[in-house]
């Protein structure tokens, strides 16, 4: 996700810090971006569970890092919101994914340009 921004123009454009997940961590940007280089999702969570104080943290990303998160029981809500737009070619999220994970819509919103469905995953 943060190649595919583009780095958001080399600045966090999220409210709180942004822990992105690599293996170039020697590509780290400056701090004062809001971006902090981790090798892996079990670091990427203890940081940003540390720095969030009790708040929700929130996984974003690519499919290889929703699918990894998913497989490992960290996620107690998915939201996924589809576009009316079919595109060529790119990664399917839920391809060579083999858990079963149960879904119970939460909230489900809709417009012209997209559909945003809120689940949560029933354990």
């Amino acid at each position: 996700m943060y190649d595919a921004a583009g780095a958001w123009g080399g600045t966090n454009p999220f409210a709180g810090p942004l822990f992105v997940l690599t293996h170039r961590l020697q590509d780290q940007p400056a701090a004062a971006s809001g971006f902090t280089f981790v090798s892996g999702l079990d670091e990427a969570l203890v940081q940003a569970t540390g720095v969030a104080g009790g708040k929700d943290v929130s996984i974003g990303g690519g499919a290889d890092v929703i699918r990894q998160a998913l497989a490992d029981g960290r996620v107690d809500e998915l939201v996924l919101s589809t576009a009316p737009v079919i595109l060529g070619s790119s990664k399917r999220l839920f391809d060579g994914f083999d858990h079963d994970v149960d879904l119970e819509i939460v909230k489900a919103v809709s417009s012209t340009f997209a559909t945003h469905v809120r689940y949560a995953v029933k354990r």
